[in-house]
């Protein structure tokens, strides 16, 4: 079988190894403590993500209820998680600059302006590990568990716009073959964007198997 979105998508053992490589020295101390508790967040964030597949249909409900309050409370969280980040890049001895925002109900942090591809990984796999002790960095201060969307170098971006086109293309696939098909083993991410391009092509997915090994499968009309 060929390479493929979330082809090889490796054990969040294979994260940690991939970036205490990264970020090296006697500073690594203090990141191995985070790491500790990094496969349970992992699996939490998964559940979130399948919650979300699953009840898609009620995005947006209750999304004006204290607006002014959620937008600076995720402020707060990129503010904490940008510096959690500049602090990760210093001593890993790396440049970028990290721009801060907020999309719907997440606080998102962008590393721009160099080339990290050590912060990414094959297939992501530093990034989403990253990611994770990035949220819980900004839990420990804030005592909420962090949704926070971490993108280095604009790996998710360009990932995203990747997996709509599957999504739309496979969904194009089925609506002429009358046949469900099955995708490559996905991460939360990945699967989340391929469901809601499926959506939007009028088509229903969804998704099945265990992490790291579920993948999202699309279902013809009716």
């Amino acid at each position: 079988m060929g390479d493929g979105p979330g082809e090889g998508f490796g054990t969040m053992v294979g994260q940690e190894q991939e970036l205490s490589s990264v970020v090296d020295g006697e500073e690594l101390a203090a990141v191995d403590d985070d790491l500790d508790d990094l496969d349970d967040a992992v699996e939490d964030e998964a559940a979130d993500v399948d919650d979300e597949e699953d009840d898609s249909e009620d995005d947006g409900d209750g999304e004006d209820d204290g607006d002014d309050e959620d937008v600076s409370t995720l402020e707060d969280e990129g503010e904490i998680a940008a510096d959690y980040i500049e602090g990760l890049l210093d001593i890993a001895d790396l440049d970028g600059d990290i721009d801060m925002d907020v999309e719907g109900d997440r606080a998102v942090v962008s590393v721009v302006g160099a080339t990290l591809d050590e912060l990414v990984g094959d297939d992501g796999e530093v990034l989403e590990a990253l990611q994770e002790l990035t949220r819980l960095a900004v839990h420990r201060q804030t005592g909420s568990r962090a949704r926070l969307m971490l993108d280095v170098g604009g790996f998710r971006a360009q990932r995203r716009t990747e997996l709509a086109e599957l999504g739309r293309s496979v969904a194009e696939e089925v609506a002429r073959s009358g046949e469900p098909k099955k995708l490559r083993a996905m991460s939360p991410f990945e699967r989340k964007i391929v469901h809601d391009a499926v959506a939007v092509a009028g088509l229903r997915s969804e998704s099945e198997g265990e992490e790291p090994n579920r993948r999202v499968v699309v279902f013809p009309a009716g």
